[in-house]
């Protein structure tokens, strides 16, 4: 009998939101929007059992896309992201002037928020599928990745 090879696969989502970073020293520190896109990739080896509605495959895409859609695009899709502990922030909070605002623990950057995904996503994979890697891009071309390799590495 043959090992099962190991399989990556990897689905887009999109969805939209604003952001500002506070502090910052460019243009970005004011309340901008960006049409994301998000890449996941998960890894595993495929299901082998002959006759099961799931033989061949390592997860349904349309698994996938429940899991993905229910941690991060419905909940960050047209909503305004900001960190909680900063002036902005606590404005937007206080305020109640933007309906879907999302405070967040940490500065809403690219990087911050990729890595904050990838925490999401493997407490909900299925067993035997891992996160592989992710990709983040804020605009056509800027983005930042997470790979699950790079992780507990020292620079």
């Amino acid at each position: 009998m043959r090992e099962e090879p190991t399989i990556r696969l990897t689905r887009q989502f999109t969805f939209e939101a604003a952001h500002a970073l506070s502090d910052y020293d460019g243009a970005c520190r004011n309340i901008h929007g960006h049409s994301y896109s998000l890449f996941v990739t998960v890894r595993g080896k495929p299901l082998n059992q002959p006759g099961h509605p799931r033989n061949g495959m390592l997860i349904d895409f349309s698994m996938l896309k429940e899991i993905v859609t229910s941690l991060i695009t419905d909940k960050f899709d047209h909503a305004l992201l900001v960190d909680a502990s900063s002036e902005i922030g606590k404005a937007c909070i206080k305020d109640k002037a933007f309906g879907k605002v999302i405070a967040l623990p940490y500065q809403p950057t690219c990087e911050n928020m990729v890595s904050d995904f990838a925490s999401s996503l493997q407490k909900a994979l299925p067993e035997g599928v891992e996160l592989y890697s992710l990709k983040l891009h804020e605009t056509a071309s800027s983005y930042a990745e997470w790979y699950a390799g790079d992780q507990n590495r020292k620079l």
